[in-house]
């Protein structure tokens, strides 16, 4: 177990070993998930994402960055950015989900891990100045919240959704892309793993300290992200757990049929390794071994040096998985 110096009320690692995160199973699914997700994603196929290409942001790294906007399910149009080449012919393309810090910081995440590519990288609603949404908090600990009474007002069902629709909108601006690639961290993963299963439009995907895995494991869990706000929400609303077996990033990582590279992290404040693990865990037989890292959402000496080694990481594995 890392042994990191922190000033948290609880311990990060919650004083589990590897072998033993490597332990952690998926909640078995509600009867109907499946019905439930085809559903919402035959509904997301059929939007018209009439994507905008706006302004040239800025061009480094051997891409140009454009401002871009696309229509997602509720009439709802979101913004985020497009990359491209700055030159020659695109021969691969992703999409690129974000935590829920959103991205008016982060920005872009250029160079992309293979060359030649096009990614685009959407705001989900309610996140952002990109993305704003009459009702939708743009706090995580709020958004994660909206809409949580039931299955089909929950906002987590429509940022999936609204990934989905990203590739929709990627494959108009850029026609003739083969599989996308997919990744994302924190929110992005869970996002990720909740859509990966239904949309034959991703070829491998890779998600960094995913959210969302093993809620009712989570649920037990004290963190500093958005899982505390669902945590205490849960306190006075226990029948919040029926609604949450339809969110499980675990629970949807046991139907994902593509490759996928999961980077879970043994210490992690805002989410607990063992919900990030669970999704790792669920993936059918023969999937990447993850790339484990010492701590999440913590700077700390070796921070920098692990974040380098997952961008390699990830370059050889959608190097192997999309070429």
């Amino acid at each position: 177990m890392p042994a990191f110096a922190h000033d948290f009320p609880f311990d990060p690692a919650f004083g589990l070993t590897q072998d033993e995160l490597l332990r952690i199973p998926a909640p078995a699914p509600p009867a109907d998930f499946e019905a439930f997700w085809r559903s919402r994603y035959e509904a997301a196929r059929r939007v018209a994402t009439a994507p905008e290409v706006g302004a040239l942001v800025e061009e480094r790294d051997g891409a140009r960055i454009h401002e871009v906007t696309y229509l997602s399910v509720g009439e709802v149009r979101l913004g985020g950015w497009l990359v491209l080449p700055s030159e020659g012919p695109v021969d691969h393309g992703f999409v690129i989900g974000h935590g829920y810090g959103g991205r008016d910081q982060a920005g872009p995440d250029v160079p992309l891990p293979l060359p030649r590519s096009a990614a685009l990288l959407p705001c989900v609603r309610g996140m952002d100045t990109r993305s704003p949404v009459p009702g939708i908090p743009s706090d995580a600990a709020r958004h994660v919240l909206h809409g949580i009474a039931s299955r089909d007002t929950y906002v987590i069902g429509d940022c999936v959704a609204d990934l989905w629709c990203a590739a929709s909108a990627l494959h108009e601006l850029v026609p003739g892309l083969g599989g996308l690639g997919y990744f994302g961290g924190s929110f992005g993963g869970g996002l990720g793993a909740l859509a990966l299963p239904w949309d034959e439009r991703f070829a491998a995907a890779q998600l960094t300290v995913p959210t969302f895995g093993n809620h009712p494991l989570r649920l037990t869990l004290p963190s500093t992200g958005s899982g505390a706000s669902v945590r205490e929400y849960h306190r006075t609303h226990p029948e919040v757990t029926e609604v949450l077996r339809y969110f499980d990033a675990a629970t949807a990582a046991s139907l994902i049929r593509v490759p996928t590279l999961v980077a879970p992290a043994l210490f992690d404040p805002s989410v607990p390794p063992p919900g990030q693990f669970a999704v790792h865990n669920a993936l059918p037989p023969g999937s990447p071994e993850p790339h484990v890292m010492s701590a999440g959402h913590f700077e700390h000496a070796g921070a920098e040096s692990e974040r380098k080694a997952l961008t390699e990481a990830r370059e050889r594995f959608f190097a192997q998985h999309l070429t």
